[in-house]
């Protein structure tokens, strides 16, 4: 029965993290695929770059949340003779299917983003300051050079120093995951990563792309 119980946890993890909401923000609002366009990535900075911020302000909120919850939601999906190392196991696998679902989401051909804002989320849920010192690092890149792609470089590469080295965590979970955010933000960054060193790399805009209707 827990067994049955976790798979459920998991699934709707995965469920969570497949909600397309660029996509569908897009399309029913707009009437625009924002993979399509723009940078063609179905997250919440190309839907600001084609969109606008009206369309992209409920897309970063709502991916957020996806991450979130999906942690969050383990709490009712985990037995309480559970160990806390164990329920902080079966967390961090809900917001990894939860990063997989935004990344390869069923319920739109799984063409996803990039999964920051949904990490962001499930970091929130996870670790708490950590996370913040990230986010201030984010804004900060961001705001003296305004690129997107480079704030998330550095805030993912930054934060296993954090965890590790400044919060000196010790759940063996955690650290390997600290370490996963910021491999998996260079892998999924790695166009990006050719676009900054070429100098070609699209500064981020608050205005929605003229060229995109």
């Amino acid at each position: 029965m827990e067994f049955l119980l976790l798979t459920a946890g998991l699934i709707l993890a995965y469920l969570l993290g497949s909600i397309p909401t660029a996509v569908w923000v897009g399309k029913t609002f707009y009437g625009v695929d924002v993979r399509n366009e723009g940078s063609g990535n179905a997250g919440a900075t190309n839907t600001i770059r084609v969109l606008g911020v009206k369309a992209g302000l409920p897309v970063i909120i709502v991916d957020i949340l996806k991450g979130f919850f999906a942690v969050w939601l383990m709490h009712y999906f985990v037995s309480d003779n559970w160990t806390y190392d164990n329920k902080i196991y079966a967390n961090i696998a809900a917001g990894l299917l939860a990063v997989i679902g935004h990344t390869l989401p069923v319920f739109a051909g799984f063409r996803g983003g990039k999964g920051v804002a949904t990490l962001l989320g499930m970091g929130i849920a996870l670790y708490g300051w950590p996370v913040l010192i990230s986010v201030i690092i984010f804004v900060l890149v961001i705001s003296a050079t305004r690129f997107v792609s480079l704030g998330s470089l550095l805030a993912g590469i930054a934060f296993p120093l954090v965890v590790i080295f400044y919060y000196r965590e010790n759940n063996p979970g955690l650290i390997i995951l600290s370490i996963f955010v910021a491999i998996f933000l260079v892998w999924t960054h790695r166009k990006n990563i050719g676009r900054l060193l070429k100098g070609n790399e699209n500064k981020f805009s608050f205005k929605k792309s003229e060229t995109k209707k």
